[in-house]
């Protein structure tokens, strides 16, 4: 099976081909049908495609940390990060943007005016206003485009079901991967030893807080125990 078959039975996994049951006129190209429930079906081989060439442009890009991903969805936070780790680009650390990150340059002081010289978004609806600023100042743009988003300013469209964290992270994952075999830091027939899941957003369970609170109590109560005895044998040799 060659590296391309087994990319899109990846992108099938995670179900990046469902699109939703809206369709912007910008994504007709990439859309292949429309499923029995009514969800856009979008085209795998478009996908893969624009994942090989959006690499190619991050690839170009001169000094690494001058790429700038955002995730304005708090599920695409975590890959976010990942990718950024894995590639050396620059991260938003928050999933809320901040208004004049790429145009207000009184920001410099608190570090948080930026100068990318490539822009990728996860969902130009919710990013939109990083996508706009991009356009003030003649960032190009990358973004992960589902069936029903505007390709207004963008680019290099890539189209995924960018509503859930597997198709997201596939996506990043993916993209990662060809970034660092492009900068010949992995053979193009070795497989990446880093799992796909490192790049899911994880929802922490009320029992999972209620394990970690309990952990930290016990742990308090241990060093509280510690401290009493040993101001009780102070006070005996006292």
């Amino acid at each position: 099976m060659s590296r391309k078959e087994q990319d899109i039975k990846r992108l099938i996994a995670s179900q990046c081909h469902i699109g939703t049951k809206q369709l912007h006129f910008d994504q007709k190209r990439y859309v292949s049908h429309r499923s029995d429930n009514g969800a856009y079906i979008l085209n795998l081989e478009e996908t893969w495609q624009h994942i090989k060439l959006a690499a190619r442009v991050i690839a170009a890009v001169e000094q690494p940390q001058d790429v700038m991903v955002v995730s304005s969805r708090p599920i695409g936070q975590r890959a976010v990060i990942k990718f950024a780790h894995y590639t050396h680009a620059s991260s938003t650390r928050s999933a809320r943007w901040t208004p004049g990150t790429l145009t207000n340059q009184s920001n410099s002081a608190s570090g948080k005016f930026q100068e990318p010289q490539l822009l990728i978004v996860t969902d130009p609806h919710l990013d939109k206003q990083a996508i706009v600023e991009a356009s003030y100042v003649n960032i190009p743009v990358i973004a992960l485009c589902n069936s029903d988003n505007p390709l207004q300013y963008v680019d290099i469209p890539i189209p995924v079901g960018n509503r859930e964290t597997k198709s997201i992270s596939m996506i990043y994952w993916l993209l990662a991967r060809e970034v660092k075999i492009l900068r010949g830091e992995l053979r193009q027939d070795e497989e990446w030893d880093v799992l796909v899941d490192l790049f899911y957003h994880k929802e922490i369970t009320n029992d999972q807080l209620g394990v970690a609170d309990n952990q930290v109590k016990q742990e308090g109560d241990g060093e509280e125990q510690e401290h009493q005895g040993e101001a009780e044998k102070a006070d005996k040799d006292w």
